[in-house]
This record gives structure tokens, sequence and C-alpha cells, in this order.
């Protein structure tokens, strides 16, 4: 794992690239590197050491002939295979590292190269010898990479901050709308105006800093067959004894939920090899709702683990408040995001990776929305018809919110279903770009989270607040044999509900992980707003603020809400969460 970043054109001097390699040094504190292989172009990196941790595989890289090199931020998981291919080829090596299985690929293959690489990546290949950048992402988005381009100066680096950081670029208030109601900024966007995100299987080989255009990376597919279950559950086998595997200590984030269970007892059952696992444990007074840490703890018990609860109070929250803000690269309106940070917090003390459950409810249709989904699908006629009616019955918020999402377009009801409330229609435009009509009604839906969420949310949460602490975050289920498979399954209903995830369990003796009822990701922040205490009072004070400043960008109902905000405490303390991060993130960085 790295920080990589370049800076070509006007600008591009030692000074600049050391600025931006301060900026990221959590994201590699165990080795720092930069070079300028022509003038104009300066590339940096920041290297957290997980394979060969010996200086030969220091960054950046060089090929034996002195005309490449190659700074990256990522995991090769097939690079043993990939190896001995090279080795075919006549290529000696002298590291064990996958870095330099990626540069000699490069080089000899060029970005056709890209192709082989399984793993998750942002990469910088510069070829000295006809002055060229390849520059590419991994499929999936796992890694983060950004991009500031103008006429005089191209600048890449693994967070937007440190790009801020020579450009003072000034807040995006446009960006407001797609936060208050999908949780982040616009796809391909940044808070900060000229500050872009790099798309997800995207590469470019540039010739010139001021102008490039997008290549999509082409998967190449082994497999077309139809997935079984026990092909599911080998190639999944496969996939952990892969990314489980390291040169330095690995933990698991354990939720007492279907996914990280079933991972860490497979590893189990291959190796009987103990691991520690983190759980975040809530005030005993919330566990009935919130019960992660007593299900993960009874996980512990039957399949061995050298568990740490991490307690989570009010009080807790504070202290750690504002060392957590000061780790945030973008704000991403979840929760999730503070706890993640503080199970890296804890975890650091004893590994450098750690392993979780990500994707799998993206891809095998987990989340409620997905139940939602698949409820309005049988019923569509039926609910459309008396839409008016049902929308009258006092059943409750969760009620009233399916209700309102209904819309004789599947692609809008999803994007209701998705979103914090009911989506206007300029933002459904922005959105509803992205379902790919080809597939199936419903895997059009796993496939628009798995595009959009997983990548804005889920992912962006699990590197930022993981390389904060200098933690390597791996998820198996976005494994590309994994993705591959998912893309192959022609039954629906295997993607419903996680039907494989939940037999695998049985399987193992682990029902009741199947049957538990359980709770998202979060803070318990219904019941501390509820409290009417310390926490509801500072973060009403802050959204206030925050609409005094910079509420001439806020759309109707955010101004609306944030002007009032006790007002909505009941109904709507997901959103105020999600504004007060925003606002004091904002405060923070002066925008």
């Amino acid at each position: 794992m790295c920080g990589i970043h370049l800076i070509w054109g006007k600008g591009a001097n030692e000074e600049a690239i050391d600025t931006m390699l301060q900026q990221s040094q959590h994201r590699g504190p165990d080795q720092q590197g930069s070079f300028s292989p022509w003038p104009g172009l300066w590339v940096g990196v920041n290297r957290l050491k997980i394979l060969h941790t010996g200086s030969e595989a220091d960054q950046p890289l060089w090929g034996p002939d002195g005309r490449s090199l190659l700074i990256w931020n990522g995991e090769l998981y097939n690079y043993q295979v990939l190896r001995k291919q090279l080795q075919g080829l006549g290529i000696t090596f002298i590291t064990q590292s996958d870095t330099e299985v990626v540069l000699h690929f490069l080089r000899v293959f060029g970005e056709k190269g890209l192709e082989r690489l399984q793993g998750m990546f942002a990469l910088i290949y510069v070829d000295v010898s006809e002055k060229s950048v390849l520059v590419a992402r991994d499929p999936n988005g796992e890694k983060p990479l950004y991009y500031a381009q103008s006429p005089d100066t191209l600048i890449i680096s693994s967070e937007c901050r440190s790009i801020q950081r020579l450009k003072d670029s000034a807040f995006d208030g446009r960006q407001l709308e797609s936060y208050f109601y999908l949780r982040a900024p616009l796809l391909g966007n940044t808070f900060f105006k000229g500050i872009h995100e790099w798309k997800p299987e995207r590469y470019s080989k540039l010739l010139s800093h001021s102008a490039f255009h997008w290549n999509t990376i082409s998967i190449l597919r082994k497999n077309e067959s139809e997935p079984t279950f026990d092909g599911f559950k080998k190639t999944l086998g496969d996939v952990i004894s892969r990314q489980f595997h390291a040169d330095v200590p690995v933990g698991v984030q354990l939720s007492g939920g279907a996914d990280s269970s079933l991972l860490y007892a497979l590893w189990y059952k291959s190796t009987g090899q103990m691991l520690p696992s983190y759980t975040i444990q809530v005030e005993e007074k919330y566990r009935r709702k919130y019960s992660d840490g007593d299900a993960a703890s009874r996980l512990a018990k039957q399949i061995p683990s050298s568990h740490h609860l991490i307690e989570i109070t009010q009080e807790v929250f504070w202290e750690n408040w504002n060392e957590y803000l000061m780790s945030v690269d973008l704000p991403i309106g979840d929760s999730a995001g503070f706890l993640t940070w503080m199970i890296g917090k804890e975890a650091k003390k004893s590994v450098k990776v750690l392993i979780s459950g990500a994707g799998a409810d993206e891809l095998w249709g987990g989340y409620q929305r997905h139940k939602a989904f698949a409820i309005y699908q049988k019923r569509k006629d039926l609910l459309l018809r008396f839409k008016g009616v049902l929308g009258n019955f006092p059943l409750g918020r969760s009620f009233q919110k399916f209700i309102s999402a209904i819309d004789p377009t599947p692609q809008n009801t999803f994007l209701n279903f998705s979103g914090l409330d009911r989506i206007p229609a300029d933002l459904v435009e922005d959105y509803v770009r992205i379902f790919d009509t080809n597939l199936p009604e419903y895997t059009q839906m796993l496939d628009f989270d798995r595009q959009v969420y997983l990548v804005q949310d889920v992912l962006k949460i699990q590197d930022n607040a993981l390389m904060a602490h200098s933690i390597e975050g791996r998820s198996p289920y976005l494994d590309i044999s994994m993705v591959e498979m998912w893309k192959r399954v022609g039954d629906e209903a295997l993607v419903k509900g996680k039907p494989w995830i939940k037999q695998a369990l049985k399987e193992l003796d682990l029902r009741w992980v199947t049957e538990r009822k359980k709770m998202g990701f979060g803070l318990p922040l219904q019941e501390w707003f509820a409290e009417k205490g310390k926490f509801a009072k500072r973060v009403f004070s802050s959204i206030r603020t925050f609409e005094n400043t910079h509420g001439e960008f806020f759309p109707d109902e955010m101004r609306k809400l944030a002007s009032r905000p006790e007002l909505s405490a009941k109904d709507h303390f997901l959103i105020l969460y999600n504004l007060f991060l925003l606002a004091e993130w904002v405060k923070l960085h002066k925008l």
C-alpha cells in the first residue's frame, strides 16, 4: 500500500512533490521516495510495506535497463502466476514483491498487461525512453486516485488533500445536493473545485500533461459457464488463501454478520490459524438493537480468534472526533467512517492488514433496498394503483418511505430506495444513466450499487479510515474471480438475500449467524439524538452555523432542515449526522 503522486508541467519541482508526500505520510510511513524522470515531471510515493518488506522493493522501482519506473498503490493477488509467466520469458527477479511483477508485466506488455492484473491498484508507470506516462485504477475502485488538470499542469494523487495543498481549490457547493440525498459528491467529483476522481476501470497513456482520453481495462474471462454453489465455495476458498496472505500481521473485521463470519470461518477451517479480530461494541443499553459486538464475541468462541471489542460511547466519540476529522480526505455521509477509523486505531497495535466483508451485500443482494425492490417488482402494478391510498396509512416512517419511493420507472424507484429522501428529478438525471439496461432488471440494481454506493461510500470509507492508521484494507468478495462469477449468474434468485453465503454458513454449523437480525454498521444516532444532550446540541449548533455560512449553496430541502435541525432529529438523524460531518470538515479546512 502506498500514496502515489505526480506533478507534470508548470510548478513541477522537488518542493511541490515533497509537500504532497508530507500530506500523505500516513498512507506509507515505511519508505518515501521521489524522482524527476525528465524536466517538468516529478513523481513521489509513500510506501506501506506489506509484501517483501526489504528495501529492494522500495519505490519508485526501476526496470533493469533504467528506461522505466513504477509507483503504485495496491496488491496483486495473482502475482505468483504472472511471475512464473515472466520467468518463462527469461526475466530475472531480484525481489519477492508484487511490485516487481507489475513493473515487468507493464514493461513487456504495455497497457495490454493491465488486463492480467488481478487485484486492487492505482498505478503510475513511466516510460522514460518514449516520455510517456501510463495511469490506471482497478476495476472495482478499491484504491483511490484523484487528479486536477489545467492547460499548464496535471496533478495526480491518492488523496484530494495532497492536490488541494498545491491548488488551493475553492469549495464546490454544486456537490451538496448529491451529498444530501446520496451521501457523496456526484460521481467523478469532489468538494474541491477542479479536483476530480479518476474513474474505476479506466486507464490512460499520456504523452502530454495537457490532454488525455479514457480507455477501459478489458477483463479476460476464462469461464462462461453458469456458476454453482460448489463453484462459489471453491472460488471463495481460493480467494481467501490469496488475500489473507502477507508478509506482515493480518487481522479481520468481524461484524457478527454473514459476510465477515464466512470469510473467517473458511480461513480457520482451512488453516487452523487464529487471527486477531475486531468489532465495535456499543453501550449496554443499546445492545439489544446494535448487537454486533455480542454476535462477534459468540462467533469468536465458536471459531477461535483473538477478539478485540472497541467500546463506543458518546464520551469516546468526542474524545476522538477532532483526530478523526483531521484524517478525513473527502467527507462521506456515513457514520461507519468513524467506526472503521476506531477499529483501525485499535488494530494498528497488532496488524498491518485488515480483511472485511465489503462488497458481499452489493453483489449478492444483502441490503434492505434490495428486498424492497424485489417487493416492488412483484407488486408493481398494485403499488402504483393504490399508492395514494397506501400513503395515508399510519404505518411508520419505513413504510411511508417505501410508498413514496414508488415510481413507474424501476430505476427511479431504486434511486429513491437508495437515497436518504426522495431524489429530485435533476439528480435522477445524473444517476439514471449509470444503470446498465442490458442486464436483467434486478441485477441492474445490484450493478448500480456496485458502481456507485460501493465505490462512493463503502470502499472510500474503508481505505481512508484504515490508511489513516497505516493499515491496508482488503475485500475478498471483490476479488476479480468473485466478481466475474457473479456476472455469470443467470438465476436472479441466487443474488437475492445472499443464499449461497447463508448456505455455506449453515454447512459450517453457523446457522444462527444467518438467522440473526442485523442493523446496518453505524453509530446509534437515533438514540443519541433522542437523549437531547451534548451530542444533539453540538450537532445542531454546527449545522446552523454551516447554514449561515454556506446556505447559499444548499438545495431547498437541505436548507429547510439545516435552519431548524432539532425538528428533524427523530426521522432524519442520518442526514443530520452527515451534515454535521460536512460542516465540521468545511470549517476545519476553512473552505
